[in-house]
C-alpha cells in the first residue's frame, strides 16, 4: 500500500486527486494540506509515502515546504505539480529534493504511475530533461562543499565516469553500450554512486553533478 498526502490550496484540485486515487487498491490518501506549513506538520505525523505537492499556493510555498521536508531526513518523497515542463519554479523544486514532479495536465494513468514509481525510489523525469532544466537556469552553481569533495573522492574512476554519463542524460542501457560495460554491473554502479553521494534517485545526481563541476552547464 503507498499512502499519500495531497497538498493544494484549491478543495476542488484536491478532491478530484482523492477521488482518482482512491480508484487504485494499492493508493490511499492518508491526508490533505491547503500550504506548505501544514504539509510539512502533516507530512511529519502521518508519514506519508509520496506527497502531492503544488507549487503556488498562499503562505509558505511548495518549493520551500519540499525543501524542509526533504530536509528532516524522514521517508517521505515529493512529486511536484507544475505547468510547463521548463519552468523555473519546477527548476526550483529539483534543487530543493523534490523526486521529480509532473505537469498538471498529465493524464490520470501518468498521475498514478508517477506516484507509484517515487514510491518504489524512482525519478519521475528523465535525466536528459532535468539536465535541460539546469542548462536553462542553473546559471548560479556554488561550487564544491567540503563534504561535496569528499563523496567526489570516494567514487572510483568509473563511477565517476558512470555519474558524467548519468548527468549526461543517458540511461543505463545507453551507458552500458557507450562504456562497453554489462547493463546489471551499470545498475550496480548507479546504486554505489547514489549512496556514496547521498542521491535519493537519478535526478539528484544530475544536480549533484552539476554543483560540484563534474558537469558544466551548455
Amino acid at each position: 500500500m503507498t499512502t499519500v498526502l495531497i497538498v493544494d490550496d484549491q478543495s476542488l484540485q484536491r478532491l478530484g486527486f482523492s477521488m482518482l486515487l482512491e480508484q487504485h487498491p494499492d493508493l490511499t490518501v492518508v491526508g490533505e494540506a491547503t500550504h506548505g506549513a501544514e504539509a510539512i506538520r502533516k507530512t511529519a505525523e502521518l508519514r506519508p509515502d509520496v506527497v502531492l505537492m503544488d507549487i503556488r499556493m498562499p503562505g509558505m510555498d511548495g518549493i520551500e515546504a519540499t525543501r524542509r521536508i526533504v530536509r528532516s531526513g524522514g521517508r517521505s518523497h515529493v512529486l511536484v505539480l507544475t505547468t510547463f515542463d521548463l519552468d523555473e519554479h519546477a527548476y526550483a523544486a529539483l534543487r530543493a529534493g523534490a523526486s521529480g514532479f509532473l505537469l498538471k495536465d498529465a493524464l490520470p494513468d501518468e498521475l498514478v504511475a508517477g506516484i507509484r514509481a517515487v514510491a518504489a525510489g524512482d525519478a519521475v523525469i528523465a535525466p536528459g530533461l532535468t539536465r535541460k532544466l539546469l542548462d536553462t537556469f542553473g546559471d548560479r552553481f556554488p561550487g564544491r562543499t567540503p563534504d561535496q569533495e569528499e563523496m567526489l573522492s570516494s567514487l572510483t574512476q568509473r563511477e565517476g565516469e558512470v555519474l558524467k554519463a548519468i548527468a549526461s542524460g543517458w540511461s543505463n542501457l545507453e551507458i552500458a553500450e557507450r562504456l562497453s560495460l554489462a547493463e546489471s554491473t551499470v545498475k550496480t554502479h548507479v546504486s554505489r554512486i547514489l549512496a556514496k553521494i547521498g542521491a535519493r534517485d537519478r535526478v539528484q545526481a544530475v544536480i549533484f553533478a552539476y554543483d560540484t563541476g563534474l558537469v558544466r552547464p551548455a
